[in-house]
């Protein structure tokens, strides 16, 4: 197999945040440190959001609008919000708007989504033998972002978190002190919007508050959800698939030891009302052929078998994605990250770059 090339084979220097103490005060933090990086951020999402149709005043007014959810939901996650702009001298809704850019997009006429693939083998209690349960991303996203992420450790809430998110937005995937760990995909249901718990901010309070997936479950089933996604939620004995959306909360079980997601609804009820245009055939293509994997290669014992079960190449489906430089601003996708999270250890080791790049890329372990 020929590996795809990394869509920045450049090294870099990724940059890490730690903060600690209350939500305004990790907020102010995280901002500071992002002072002179988040306008790169800022701007790329106001050309996303101007190139799907959605005017300034209209993603003021959605920011707005998600700021209150927020503050009625969780007042802290506002607090570490407001601390975020003001310790990286912005409006508080231009850092409201990036934690709901996926609620905002939502509305958008002409950007689709991204796009990624998760993997989570489930430990096995009745063999003695087997491997703890552990997973796997790929975290698909406009390459115009490549430069606008960050990993992070969170500590002083009721867990301390680790792993990555995009500049400004309280989180997406990571893992907790406990061992509860959150891969994150995107979904498209007709009825998404502005309204309910931006999803990045409820894996972020998921992962901050829950010690294991009972108590998972229990936040986000509690939660105002007017959006779409997948939350893969894993401690040290349980896995969990979940479809989010307007529709309602539903799971999905492993099937042989394996949570298996790409970005369609694996539940009945929401994939009534989803938005195939966005993510179809890809999406099932992708599945599909991972499955077709597993099922030649059977389940993945260790993380290195996670990672070379999604390299791809030329021909296959883009589960490795790179970007292609000749399609137009919204159509660039590309792998910036790939993330293994591992509750056992309570770590997660995040590689700059694809699957492909896993033998010469930079890999961060952090742990929680």
């Amino acid at each position: 197999m020929t590996a795809a090339p990394s869509p920045h084979p450049e090294p870099r220097t990724r940059l890490h945040i730690t903060t600690a103490g209350d939500p305004r005060t990790r907020g102010i933090a995280r901002g500071q440190a992002l002072r002179a990086g988040i306008h790169g951020a800022i701007e790329t999402y106001d050309r996303l959001f101007a190139l799907g149709g959605i005017t300034p005043e209209l993603v003021h007014d959605h920011a707005d609008r998600a700021l209150d959810t927020i503050d009625g939901f969780r007042p802290g996650a506002r607090a570490e919000i407001e601390g975020i702009a003001a310790g990286a001298h912005v409006p508080t809704w231009r850092i409201a708007a990036l934690n709901a850019r996926t609620e905002i997009l939502a509305h958008s006429t002409t950007v689709p989504p991204g796009e990624c693939t998760t993997v989570v083998r489930r430990f096995d209690r009745a063999v003695a033998s087997a491997a703890p349960t552990f997973g796997i991303q790929t975290w698909d996203w406009h390459v115009e972002l490549a430069d606008h992420w960050h990993t992070f450790a969170a500590r002083g809430g009721r867990h301390d978190v680790v792993g990555l998110t995009e500049h400004g937005i309280l989180g997406k995937i990571g893992i907790n002190s406990a061992g509860l760990a959150l891969h994150f995909n995107i979904l498209g249901h007709v009825r998404d919007g502005v309204g309910g718990i931006p999803m990045h901010v409820l894996a972020a309070i998921v992962l901050e508050e829950a010690a294991d997936v009972t108590e998972a479950l229990e936040i986000v089933r509690s939660a105002p959800i007017a959006s779409s996604g997948s939350f893969a939620l894993f401690d040290p004995s349980r896995a969990v698939l979940l479809d989010l959306s307007p529709a309602g909360v539903f799971e999905i079980e492993p099937e042989n030891g394996v949570l298996l997601r790409t970005n369609h609804f694996l539940t009945p009820i929401p994939a009534a009302n989803e938005k195939t245009w966005l993510y179809q055939p890809d999406s099932t293509e992708r599945r599909d052929f991972v499955q077709a994997r597993l099922a030649r290669r059977g389940a993945p014992n260790t993380p290195d078998e996670l990672v070379d079960l999604l390299v791809t190449g030329a021909g296959e489906p883009p589960v490795t994605c790179v970007a292609d430089p000749d399609k137009p601003l919204g159509q660039r996708w590309a792998t910036l990250a790939t993330v293994i999270l591992e509750p056992a250890t309570r770590t997660a080791t995040i590689l700059d770059g694809t699957p492909a790049d896993a033998a010469s890329g930079t890999w961060r372990s952090l742990t929680a």
